[in-house]
């Protein structure tokens, strides 16, 4: 009596097919990312050259000679808020253009806003500011001995934006209404981009700017003047959401997935279709 045979083994038991499908798979999802996060730089940086410059604009800083009495004035009013915001009763101030202008020209912590951020006009419920602004321009490689880096040239933004000022959880941002660059036009893609402006971003961590800004309830504009507030027991109005400001960040992850699940449903199509074929092959 013969013993009966034992039973085939299966394909992928005896073949490395399977394993080096995946690879070819995981390999080829690499590459398309790649190869798509690399175009979709160039594209965007394309795009921002065609409304930017390679030179920054003079922006006028305001000058300080003959201001001291205006600026022991204002000096006075600051510290009177900051002084208020730790107390119990309603705390406000109002600031006109020139008020900001000076206090970006007199602080130290406000120096990296001199010569490309000027407030022209507070007006309605924005404001309008001058603005050279340096962004990253087309990646290049450069070299330095044997190192390498991918570095850009310098694009700027020389423009005016109208903005309304607003809060989030503990600063002051500012929702870009537009952006006018003369003889250009700065796509909408672009300006919902970079809305909302996080300008107080820097000075968070600032021992008294910080703290001050976590404070207020409202910031507006009335009358020509930016108007800072806190009323006690009062929720922000007109807060920025974490999502607002995370949202033009996350475009890109956005438009990257999608673009990846569309390419892995073609791999897999392909794959698909090529297996169904060698199955039916003799």
């Amino acid at each position: 009596m013969k013993p009966e045979p034992s039973p085939p083994r299966a394909d992928s038991a005896r073949s490395p097919f399977a394993g080096c499908l995946i690879l070819i798979i995981a390999m080829a999802v690499m590459l398309f990312l790649i190869g798509f996060s690399t175009l979709t730089l160039f594209r965007q940086a394309d795009a921002i050259a065609a409304f930017t410059h390679d030179k920054p604009a003079p922006i006028e800083a305001t000058s300080l000679e003959d201001r001291e009495a205006d600026l022991n004035l204002l000096a006075e009013r600051l510290e009177t808020f900051r002084q208020k915001l730790g107390g119990e009763e309603p705390a406000s101030i109002s600031l006109s253009a020139d008020d900001l202008n000076l206090a970006i020209a007199a602080y130290d912590p406000f120096q990296d806003l001199r010569g490309n951020f000027r407030v022209q006009e507070v007006t309605g419920d924005l404001l309008r500011i001058a603005i050279s602004f340096r962004l990253n321009g087309k990646p290049r490689l450069t070299r330095n001995g044997e190192s390498g880096w991918i570095t850009s040239d310098p694009r700027y933004l020389n423009a005016t934006m109208e903005a309304r000022p607003a809060l989030t959880e503990k600063e002051i941002a500012l929702r870009i209404e537009s952006l006018d660059v003369p003889g250009k036009e700065v796509p909408v893609e672009f300006v919902e981009q970079m809305s909302p402006y996080r300008i107080t971003e820097r000075y968070l961590a600032d021992p008294v700017l910080g703290p001050a800004m976590g404070k207020l309830t409202r910031v507006e504009v009335e009358d020509g003047r930016l108007v800072l507030t806190r009323m006690p027991g009062e929720t922000p109005v007109h807060t920025i959401t974490d999502a607002e400001v995370d949202s033009a960040s996350s475009r890109f992850f956005v438009a990257l997935g999608i673009a990846a699940s569309a390419f892995l449903l073609f791999v897999a199509v392909i794959l698909y279709i090529g297996l169904r074929a060698k199955a039916k092959a003799p």
